[in-house]
C-alpha cells in the first residue's frame, strides 16, 4: 500500500517536472522569436531609412549623369521655373488681348422719401426714391458685361512678354550647358581619379616587390644594404601616393554625388564611351557656332526685350480705345417683364476714347530711359560677338592639341612599361642599379597619370566645344 501511494507521488512529480519543461520550452521559444521578429523589424526599419540608389547598381553614363544632375541642381531648376513662367506671362498677356465677359448681378435698396411717382417703370405709382443717384427704392441688376480695350499698349505688351519668354528659354539653355560642362568635368574627373587610384595601387604593389627583390638579393651578397634602404624608401613613398590618391577619388565622388543624388554618399558607379569622339573641321564648327551659340542667342535676346520696351514706352502717347457691351436687366423687379407687361431684358453699348495730353514729360522720359538700355544690349550683342570668336578659336586649339596628345600619351605608356621591365631584368643580372629601377618606376606611374590627364583634357575640351556650338 505504502509502495503504490510512493509510486503514484513519483507520478505527479514527473507530470509537473514534464508540465514545467514544456513550459519553459514553449516561453523561450516565444522569446526567441520575438527577437527574430524585432530584429527582422528593425533590419527593414533601417533598409527603408536608407536612400536607395537610383541607379540599382548599374553604372551612370554620362547622358544620365547629366539628366540626374537637372533634376538636382537647384540653379538648373530655378532657371526652368522661371522659363515655364515666363511662358504662362506670354499666355497672359496674349488673353489680355481678347474681350473679357463678366456676369453682373446686383440687389440696391434705397430709403423712400415718402413721396410717389408716375415716372418710373410700371403703371402704378411709386415711392422715390432718396438718393438721387439712384433709379429707385428697389433696383436689381443682372447683365452680361463684355469689354475690350484696343490700344497699341496691348499690343506691345504682349510682344515684350513674348520677348522676355523667348529669353527666359535661351537663359535655360545657357544654364542646361553650363550644367553640362560641370557634370562632364566632374564625370571624367572621377573617372581620370579612379584611374588613378588603380595606378597608385600598381605602383605600390611594384615598389613592394621591388623591395621584397632587393632583400632576397641582399641575402646572397648580390646587392649592398643601400639599395634595401632606396626600396624601402620608394615603398614608404609610394604608400602615402595611394593614400592621397584614394583620399582624391573619394573627394571626386562626393562632388558629384552632390549633384546626381540628394545623399551624396549613394554608392554608384561610372560607365565612360568608348574611344574618343571625332572632332568636326573647324569650317563646320564656326558654322554650327554662328547658328546655334547660347551667348550670342542670350545677347540677341536680350536686344528683343529692349526693343519690345522701346515699343511699350512709345505706345503710351497713343489714345486707347474702350468697347462696352451690357446686356440684361436693371429694373425695379428681378423680373424678365415688369407689372406693366414692359420688357426688363435690354442691353447698352458705349465706346470711349482716352487721349493722353500731359503727364509731366514721364512718357517721354521712360522713353529714354528703354532707348538707352536699347543701346547697352545691342554693345553687349557685339561684345557676345567677339568672345564668340575668341573662346571659339582657343577651345578648338585646346581640343586639337589634347586629340592630337592622346597617341602619344598611350605609346609613352607602352614604352615606359617596357623601359621598366627591361630596367628591372638588367638589375637582376647586375647590370643596373636601383636608382634606375626607381626612375623607370617613377617614369611608368607618371606616363599613366598622363595619359589619364590627356583623356580629362580632351574630353573637356570637347564639351567646351559642343557648348560653344550649342550641339549638346
Amino acid at each position: 500500500m505504502l509502495l503504490t501511494v510512493n509510486t503514484r507521488k513519483e507520478m505527479r512529480r514527473d507530470r509537473r517536472r514534464r508540465c514545467s519543461g514544456l513550459l519553459a520550452s514553449a516561453i523561450s521559444l516565444l522569446l526567441l522569436a520575438a527577437a527574430v521578429l524585432g530584429q527582422a523589424h528593425g533590419q527593414t526599419t533601417g533598409e527603408s531609412a536608407k536612400p536607395e540608389p537610383s541607379t540599382s547598381g548599374k553604372p551612370i553614363t554620362l547622358d544620365e549623369a547629366i539628366r540626374l544632375a537637372q533634376a538636382n541642381e537647384p540653379a538648373y531648376v530655378a532657371s526652368s521655373a522661371e522659363s515655364r513662367a515666363s511662358a504662362l506671362d506670354r499666355s497672359i498677356a496674349r488673353a489680355g488681348l481678347l474681350p473679357d465677359v463678366v456676369l453682373h448681378n446686383q440687389a440696391i435698396y434705397t430709403q423712400p422719401n415718402g413721396q410717389k411717382s408716375q415716372n418710373g417703370q410700371g403703371v402704378d405709382s411709386q415711392f422715390t426714391q432718396k438718393f438721387i443717384a439712384n433709379n429707385a427704392v428697389r433696383e436689381y441688376a443682372s447683365q452680361a458685361v463684355i469689354n475690350e480695350d484696343l490700344g497699341l499698349r496691348k499690343f506691345a505688351g504682349m510682344r515684350l512678354a513674348d520677348a522676355e519668354a523667348a529669353q527666359a528659354a535661351v537663359e535655360l539653355e545657357v544654364a542646361r550647358r553650363g550644367l553640362v560642362e560641370v557634370v562632364t568635368g566632374l564625370f571624367y574627373g572621377l573617372i581620370a581619379a579612379d584611374n588613378k587610384l588603380a595606378v597608385a595601387d600598381r605602383a605600390h604593389q611594384e615598389a613592394a616587390g621591388f623591395t621584397g627583390l632587393t632583400g632576397k638579393r641582399e641575402e646572397v651578397r648580390e646587392a649592398a644594404h643601400a639599395d634595401v634602404v632606396k626600396a624601402q624608401l620608394v615603398e614608404q613613398q609610394r604608400e602615402r601616393d595611394l593614400a592621397d590618391a584614394r583620399v582624391v577619388a573619394e573627394k571626386a565622388r562626393l562632388e558629384l554625388g552632390v549633384l546626381l543624388f540628394p545623399d551624396p554618399r549613394t554608392p554608384y558607379t561610372l560607365a565612360a564611351a568608348d574611344g574618343a569622339p571625332e572632332l568636326a573641321s573647324r569650317a563646320e564648327i564656326e558654322q554650327t557656332a554662328a547658328r546655334n551659340n547660347p551667348e550670342l542667342k542670350k545677347a540677341l535676346a536680350a536686344l528683343n526685350v529692349t526693343n519690345a520696351s522701346v515699343l511699350a514706352a512709345r505706345a503710351a502717347y497713343l489714345p486707347d480705345l474702350g468697347l462696352n457691351v451690357t446686356y440684361g436687366i436693371d429694373a425695379p423687379q428681378f423680373a424678365v417683364n415688369g407689372p406693366g407687361h414692359e420688357r426688363n431684358l435690354g442691353y447698352s453699348a458705349s465706346v470711349t476714347m482716352d487721349i493722353p495730353v500731359w503727364d509731366w514729360l514721364s512718357t517721354q522720359h521712360k522713353v529714354k530711359q528703354s532707348e538707352i538700355r536699347r543701346d547697352a544690349a545691342r554693345v553687349a550683342l557685339t561684345a557676345a560677338q567677339g568672345r564668340m570668336i575668341a573662346r571659339l578659336d582657343e577651345a578648338y586649339s585646346v581640343a586639337v592639341a589634347a586629340r592630337d596628345q592622346l597617341a602619344s600619351l598611350d605609346a609613352s605608356v607602352a614604352t615606359a612599361a617596357e623601359s621598366l621591365r627591361l630596367t628591372k631584368l638588367r638589375y637582376t643580372g647586375g647590370e643596373a642599379t636601383v636608382l634606375e629601377v626607381v626612375d623607370a618606376q617613377n617614369a611608368f606611374a607618371g606616363a599613366e597619370n598622363a595619359r589619364e590627364d590627356g583623356r580629362v583634357r580632351y574630353e573637356v575640351a570637347w564639351v567646351n566645344l559642343e557648348a560653344l556650338t550649342g550641339m549638346k
